[in-house]
């Protein structure tokens, strides 16, 4: 199958070896992956903020450059949901439904589409504390959400699960909100930041060592509150403890 790999741009400025390991990741379960050069940010930014217009040249964009894959797979819930779900500034044609369905955070494809039931080279022997994003858990529906009423499943758990040595903590409020929400946490500082030091206060006190996230957005937000809080934790994102790093 032909893969188009989009790389968020906070990830393409911040944390490079996420898309590395997502390329890597996807290689090694015999995707054919192309890298679109001329890829820029899916205009989440603007749409999160209510500038839903103002990102119709980046959607056209972002279409011309992702139409005529199979999949396009990305190691960030948040920009998916937004191409998936809001991606409607521009005109909504055959090509940019095509891009907007065949678009996948990384998980749900290796969960639902690669239907991925083995990772021999992965190690990870620490305690670790999931975070599912807000975009992950509520709009993509790679977890059951604690407020709902139904069956247990998790994506990320049953990927996470394959791999050796790792041991579970959950926090009190597994499903609460981290309070990054992107633009949120420059316009409603004073909540954002108490929203994250409650977070990983919560994973702290259940005991993790690392947390882990398929949003690394949101581990970016909790890493400055957990360094402010002195708290002696670490963030990784799955791509990079499902592609074999012990660390």
């Amino acid at each position: 199958m032909k893969v188009a790999l989009f790389v968020p741009c906070f990830i393409d400025a911040f944390f490079p070896d996420v898309g590395v390991a997502t390329l890597e990741l996807l290689e090694r379960f015999g995707c054919d992956v192309d890298f679109p050069l001329e890829q820029t940010c899916c205009g989440q930014p603007m749409g999160n903020s209510g500038c839903e217009k103002d990102a119709a040249a980046t959607e056209a964009l972002f279409v011309e450059n992702f139409v005529g894959y199979d999949y396009i797979v990305a190691p960030s819930g948040s920009c998916v949901h937004h191409v998936r779900d809001h991606f409607t500034a521009i005109e909504q044609t055959p090509e940019s439904r095509a891009v907007r369905a065949n678009t996948y955070e990384l998980v749900e494809f290796l969960h639902d589409v690669l239907k991925v039931d083995a990772l021999p080279w992965a190690e990870f022997p620490h305690k670790v504390g999931l975070h599912n994003s807000c975009g992950t858990l509520r709009s993509l529906r790679t977890a059951k959400m604690s407020e709902i009423n139904e069956p247990f499943f998790s994506k990320p758990l049953s990927l996470l699960n394959k791999v050796k040595g790792i041991e579970f903590v959950t926090p009190a409020r597994p499903d609460e909100c981290c309070g990054f929400g992107g633009t949120f946490c420059v316009t409603e500082e004073p909540v954002s930041a108490r929203m994250g030091y409650d977070k990983v206060r919560d994973h702290k006190q259940a005991g993790a060592e690392y947390i882990v996230s398929a949003d690394s957005s949101c581990l970016m937000h909790q890493k400055g509150c957990s360094e402010r809080l002195g708290l002696d934790l670490k963030f990784i994102h799955i791509a990079q403890i499902l592609n074999g790093a012990r660390s």
